[in-house]
């Protein structure tokens, strides 16, 4: 699983992590394993979208709601099944209205582009 942290803005942090995955099983195994980690554990968000190979749209918001959805368009458009990514935020007293699905969207863009997805596109 890869993952780290990408942006603050008024206080929020998020981070990007994702793996790839062929089930549910799969999916549920990798969001444990991650909040094995303390940190990610007491994150207020760790919203998740996912493409299975069969086609399958799962996502989950967490409390971030609409968060989940944009993950999933995303990886429609980038047209990647297989691989569940997971948005983390950890919330700095402050809401960020709108800009929080634009962070969204800048984290998952940032993991889609990053090396170790080269050869998975």
């Amino acid at each position: 699983m890869k993952q780290g942290n990408i942006l603050t803005d008024r206080g929020s942090k998020y981070a990007v992590s994702g793996a790839a995955v062929v089930d549910r099983g799969e999916v549920d195994s990798v969001l444990k394993a991650l909040k094995r980690d303390k940190s990610y554990a007491k994150a207020t968000h760790n919203t998740w979208g996912v493409l299975l190979p069969d086609g399958v749209p799962l996502k989950g918001d967490d409390g971030e709601s609409g968060a989940g959805m944009v993950i999933l368009r995303m990886l429609e458009r980038e047209g990647l099944e297989g691989h569940v990514i997971i948005v983390t935020r950890w919330y700095g007293g402050k809401h960020l209205g709108g800009d929080r699905f634009r962070h969204v969207q800048t984290c998952v863009s940032a993991y889609l582009d990053a090396p170790h997805m080269k050869a998975v596109k």
